[in-house]
């Protein structure tokens, strides 16, 4: 065993190919939240209803769903290097088509070219990741959660300050992506194919793939990654618009913070909590993440923005916690040869579990209202929280019995 993993460590020769996934994955959601300071400004200016700004917010996370689908199985067959530098192609084309955009049918193809590219760099760089530090999945993905909330956190209030401040709000934050994403694919480039164990046979769509040894641990981890992922799409959908009607401050640089904040808190948890066993940050999260999300109701009705901010911080340290423990849970489990569908099939409920219930919201917010319908919805993604907490806390209780 220590043999193979002397071996696997050699032939991953460049100190800095880790470091240079970590930050494709953290760019990669940074790009994701670049468009979400400036929805704002798209329903001002093009009209957009509520449940427009939400179906362009969703075609990424559905776009994405098709990406997990098959950029696993791609990667175990092609390799993780061509898999990655194709999604940096597809971002930067996203970027482009969202600088040209001049119509809600543009926004869709670019938002879809960005799921697309998103869903493959998540899954494959997961996966390269742990080809890399075979014997530090539990690592690679607590690393993964930090890199991912601290790229949402830079991108978004870099593209709110863009937006409000430099000239064409609606060009400059994506030129100024574009040009981050040709220093990464410069970079992945020069990147050494890490995923030497190929898997033989044709590309072709995955169902999505659990090994039967690890069932149990995958489904506790999923459905942990599908309530938090659900909180992710609560604060980049309507979160910070809430928070702006609010609280009366309509600078964009306030909606960008709001987001932003509650990504380096989550990111921050996640970086500290190395010594919390990662079970037991999932479900400590999971409560948690169930009790912040009540608490940002009263938070709204005070409008104070200190106090919406304050929310929105708690937020994501219980978010950091529910998410980085499940995904640290699932990352030290998967076995080798599984690891690229393994992780479609988490990401793939992850996906799912941001793009329904957000299309929803949006529907209602259409019919009835944004601020009748925030606190019903955050109920009800309350309460998915708690189903996870309680299927963590049955089955640690499970394995305490068999144990004994």
């Amino acid at each position: 065993m220590a043999a193979a993993v002397m071996a696997a460590e050699e032939r991953t020769s460049q100190r800095w190919a880790y470091a240079l996934v970590l930050a494709a994955s953290g760019v990669a959601l940074g790009v994701s939240g670049v468009p979400a300071p400036l929805y704002g400004i798209y329903e001002r200016e093009w009209d957009l209803s509520p449940l427009t700004t939400t179906i362009v917010f969703a075609v990424y996370a559905v776009a994405a769903l098709g990406a997990v689908l098959v950029s696993g199985r791609i990667s175990d067959v092609v390799g993780r290097k061509p898999v990655l530098l194709g999604a940096i192609a597809t971002m930067i084309a996203g970027l482009v088509v969202f600088s040209l955009a001049d119509s809600v049918p543009m926004l869709l193809l670019a938002r879809a070219l960005h799921g697309i590219a998103v869903g493959s760099t998540v899954v494959v760089g997961a996966a390269a990741l742990l080809d890399m530090r075979p014997h530090r999945g539990g690592r690679s993905g607590q690393l993964s959660g930090v890199a991912f909330n601290v790229g949402m956190a830079v991108a978004i209030l870099g593209s709110a300050l863009l937006a409000q401040y430099a000239p064409n709000p609606l060009r400059t934050p994506y030129v100024v992506s574009t040009v981050v994403c040709l220093i990464i694919g410069i970079g992945v480039l020069a990147l050494r194919e890490p995923h030497h164990a190929r898997v033989a046979g044709r590309i072709r769509i995955a169902k999505p793939a659990v090994p039967h040894e690890i069932r149990g641990d995958f489904w506790f981890s999923a459905i942990g990654v599908m309530a938090a992922w659900s909180v992710l799409g609560v604060l980049l959908s309507l979160y910070p618009s809430l928070a702006t009607q609010k609280t009366g401050i309509h600078n964009l640089v306030f909606g960008g913070a709001v987001v932003a904040s509650t990504a380096l808190s989550a990111a921050t948890t996640q970086l500290f909590a190395t010594g919390v066993p990662a079970q037991r940050a999932a479900i400590i999260g999971d409560t948690g993440m169930a009790i912040a999300l009540l608490l940002t109701v009263p938070a709204l009705g005070t409008h104070n923005w200190v106090v919406v901010l304050a929310a929105g911080v708690v937020l994501g340290a219980t978010f950091g916690l529910g998410f980085g423990g499940s995904l640290r849970h699932l990352s030290g489990v998967v076995p080798q040869h599984k690891r690229g569908e393994t992780m479609s099939a988490y990401y793939l409920l992850a996906y799912s579990a941001m793009a329904l219930p957000t299309i929803l919201a949006g529907w209602a917010a259409t019919t009835w209202g944004l601020t009748t319908v925030f606190p019903w919805f955050i109920g009800v993604v309350a309460l998915a929280c708690l189903v996870a907490a309680g299927l963590g806390l049955r089955r640690n209780r499970e394995a305490l019995q068999q144990a004994a």
